[in-house]
């Protein structure tokens, strides 16, 4: 079995990141791109299988979450509507522990599907280990996963995974695992994404920060070969996450 709820010992260290993820073939980002609601993926099953010669699939356990009986209705309709999609199983009760699952209305279903539309190994043979239940909202999914590598190779892992399945990956948010050792200023800086990082590094290298400024907008925008709004856009935001209490 795989789980998404925890990442195992692995994700003790390391730096851990949210990542806004779509990828071909998968039946969940189809579906939650067509309807309301979302769903949760919680864990995978091997399923034996008795006859050799019978095509390989798994079966996961997730939720399925909306705003409404009628928003959760239409999201499994359309998921057991798929091609990519197996048997899909109501759970009458709810399984295991609470989920804290989002929305007003919760159903929890196993569902059989191909190994082989899945993330999960691509993103773990790069490096990056699942740290909470997956998140598939609006046609993409949200990771919440740790590097056990060094921080200075997660870009070039990240492109592994791109080239490996096709995927768009976009880091929504950095962190340090733990905040022993580290200053309040690093705490904040690993909140910022690494682009809002990077343009804000470099305005307060290049003096935008002084009094009198040692550069401006336009020129800093330049410097980073990004339009003057692109820029301001990046800046705000960084601002934002670093001067909220």
């Amino acid at each position: 079995m795989s789980t998404f709820e925890t990442g195992g010992a692995e994700a003790a260290s390391g730096t851990r990141l949210t990542l806004d993820l779509w990828h071909p073939n998968c039946w969940a980002i189809e579906a939650t791109e067509r309807t309301s609601g979302g769903v949760l993926a919680h864990a995978i099953y091997n399923s034996p299988k008795t006859d050799a010669d019978a095509p390989q699939s798994v079966n996961g356990l997730f939720t399925a979450f909306g705003d409404s009986q009628e928003e959760v209705e239409e999201l499994l309709d359309a998921i057991r509507a798929s091609d990519r999609a197996g048997d899909l199983l109501e759970l009458q009760e709810r399984f295991g522990r609470a989920r804290n699952a989002p929305g007003n209305v919760v159903r929890e279903f196993f569902l059989e599907y191909d190994p082989a539309d899945m993330m999960c190994p691509t993103l773990l043979e790069h490096g990056f280990v699942h740290s909470a239940p997956v998140r598939i909202e609006g046609g993409s999914e949200e990771w919440q996963v740790c590097y056990v590598g060094e921080r200075a190779e997660i870009r070039d892992s990240l492109d592994a995974v791109r080239e490996a399945s096709g995927a768009e990956v976009t880091v929504e948010s950095v962190s340090a695992s733990g905040s022993a050792g580290t200053t309040a200023r690093e705490q904040r800086l690993d909140t910022l994404t690494p682009t809002q990082r990077d343009v804000y590094e470099h305005a307060r290298e290049e003096g935008y920060y002084e009094w009198p400024r040692g550069a401006s907008t336009r020129e800093l925008a330049d410097d980073l070969d990004v339009s003057k709004t692109t820029l301001l856009e990046h800046l705000r935001k960084a601002e934002s996450k670093l001067l909220d209490p």
